[in-house]
């Protein structure tokens, strides 16, 4: 087939993306397929032509666009069919606040919040006692994620963000292990349990990126009843999203309760990546991996079709 394959873009985690790029197209060019890379940042114009001469698309974008469902919205356009959730389901998982929300209203447990969308009062406060988390509503690889121990610190971090574009999410800060749990398909993989690097305290980018920095370790040692109970979670999470092929749910255990923190639609996928990981324990190799998401983006394609 004529696989368009859609890297890079132009959010900050533009250099993520560009990591997976290299094996998604050595293993799409062993199964034997013609490969275009495409950049949105330098071709974004070109897209709808692209995509309408191609096969199919395998997007490996970081944040918006491509996250945000825009890229999935301008492939369907063109009738060219993709891997991944679509443009409904990508736009509510990268968005902390929508995603929150529906998982508290579908009673799967997450850690407290507030949401703050536009400047505050002065004499504002966050009705959470610090520690918390402030978080961009739609960013990812834990790029600007701060942890605050005071009021003051809240508001400090508050502003930054608001500034730079952002609306805010201030999340409690729960001690406790940290699982990540993949779906493909219909059924949850092997969770992984992550252990930060020292000098991080929670899994920030430093520890998602930097070789050796955090300890990934699948199967996650934790219970067959918490296994069973993350795997579950990580199922409801991706269907209450209206999220289709993959995905992959993190979660924070305290006192043997999982909470979900948030859905990637588009998990990183280099060699060594945590859902490559997973699939492993399972006999995935990773171009067997590439090949199966190929097979459900086509095999949803077609359903979509006859419907």
């Amino acid at each position: 087939m004529r696989i368009l394959l859609i890297g890079g873009g132009w959010s900050n985690e533009r250099e993520v993306s560009l990591k997976g790029i290299s094996a998604i197209h050595s293993a799409l060019e062993e199964l034997d397929h013609e490969v275009e890379f495409f950049d949105p940042a330098s071709q974004f114009s070109a897209l709808p032509e692209r995509a309408a001469t191609s096969d199919f698309a395998f997007v490996n974008l970081h944040g918006a666009p491509g996250e945000d469902g825009v890229v999935q919205s301008m492939l369907e356009q063109a009738g060219c069919p993709y891997q991944g959730s679509g443009p409904k389901g990508s736009l509510l998982a990268l968005d902390k606040a929508a995603s929150k929300t529906i998982y508290a209203a579908r009673g799967i447990p997450t850690p407290d919040w507030e949401f703050v969308p536009m400047p505050p009062q002065p004499e504002w406060r966050c009705r959470l006692d610090p520690p918390v988390f402030l978080k961009p509503h739609a960013g990812g690889s834990s790029l600007d994620v701060v942890r605050a121990t005071g009021q003051e610190k809240v508001r400090q971090g508050v502003d930054r963000l608001l500034g730079q574009g952002d609306y805010v999410l201030i999340e409690e800060s729960i001690s406790g292990e940290e699982v990540t749990c993949p779906v493909l398909g219909d059924r949850a993989l092997p969770p992984i349990l992550i252990r930060p690097a020292d000098a991080s305290g929670f899994f920030d980018y430093y520890s998602k990126y930097t070789p050796q920095a955090a300890e990934e370790i699948c199967p996650a040692p934790i219970s067959e009843e918490l296994t069973r109970e993350v795997a579950d979670l990580a199922l409801r999470c991706h269907r209450d999203l209206g999220l289709t092929d993959y995905s992959r749910t993190d979660f924070l255990v305290r006192d043997g309760r999982p909470y979900a923190l948030e859905t990637n639609t588009l998990p990183g996928m280099t060699a060594n990546s945590l859902f490559p990981q997973s699939a492993a324990v399972v006999g995935y190799s990773f171009t067997d991996l590439i090949a199966d998401l190929i097979r459900l983006g086509l095999s949803r394609n077609r359903s979509i079709e006859t419907s």
